[in-house]
């Protein structure tokens, strides 16, 4: 089975998902969007409004944002796989529960064992902490790598955060550009 057909099966198994209950206040799955053999995954911590109608993710005034990030370091949005910690919308965009988490969050690591990206970028706490260390926070370790169980991330802050807070605007734009730096530096284009 090649990696769409395994990406597609997994997508298939989100969406008959109902491990947890964000599962009945859902309208749409968001499985996640991207090459099946993308080099960079960016992460984020859930659905939001928008992406809950369109069953997308990052569509909204933060996709925005992200998409004209990523445009600043020569990347395009069609390049990298984006996706989730969960893969539902929770209520009122609140956080995602430790259990809920723990739910969804085999999913995306069934992803990433199909797209095999060098560099996993987290944004923002749920996925620093879900995925790197719960001891972590962006606000300390943004523009920084980890690795952990074989994996890269580079960890920012969620695009969101500069939205409602400006003066994360400019520090997001420098860890975009960091992260170029390393893409450089280790030859990592977006897709292959």
């Amino acid at each position: 089975m090649d990696k769409e057909a395994m990406l597609k099966e997994i997508e298939d198994d989100i969406r008959h998902c109902m491990k947890c209950d964000l599962h009945k206040t859902k309208t749409h799955y968001v499985p996640g969007v991207g090459p099946a053999n993308a080099k960079i995954m960016f992460v984020g911590e859930g659905p939001g409004r928008d992406e809950d109608i369109q069953g997308l993710p990052f569509v909204g005034a933060a996709g925005k944002l992200l998409t004209q990030l990523l445009q600043s370091i020569g990347i395009e949005r069609s390049e990298v796989f984006i996706g989730n910690i969960v893969k539902c919308r929770p209520p009122n965009n609140r956080v995602p529960t430790p259990n809920e988490i723990e739910a969804c969050v085999p999913y995306l690591y069934a992803q990433i064992s199909v797209i095999e990206p060098e560099i996993i970028v987290t944004l923002g706490n749920t996925p620093l902490n879900a995925l790197v260390s719960p001891a972590l926070k962006v606000s300390a370790v943004h523009g920084r790598v980890f690795e952990k169980d074989g994996l890269k991330f580079f960890v920012t802050f969620h695009p969101a955060a500069a939205l409602y807070h400006g003066e994360y605007k400019e520090l997001l734009k420098n860890d975009f550009l960091k992260l170029k730096q390393i893409l450089d530096e280790t030859k990592i284009v977006g897709g292959s």
